[in-house]
């Protein structure tokens, strides 16, 4: 994934998938093209699997590398 890209976004809307997506939880996202230019994201859920959700419902948000770094560590920790 190209650095201008966004790696990690906040969800700002889960209406219909309340069980999957938290409110205000930064997610990470993992490149998908084709999703792209269809509106749709795909991220990493609260199943631990990446699926695809409405653009939307989320806001990119560029992490300090220390953050990133720990957040990654944290995630892999699980």
């Amino acid at each position: 994934m190209k650095r201008s890209e966004p790696r990690f976004v906040v969800c700002v809307k889960n209406k219909g998938y309340a069980a999957s997506l938290e409110l205000r939880k930064l997610y990470q996202v993992v490149a998908d093209v084709a999703a792209a230019k269809l509106g749709q994201i795909r991220v990493i859920d609260e199943s631990g699997e990446d699926y695809l959700y409405p653009e939307e419902y989320f806001v990119p948000v560029q992490l300090p590398q220390a953050a990133e770094r720990a957040v990654r560590r944290a995630a892999a920790a699980k």
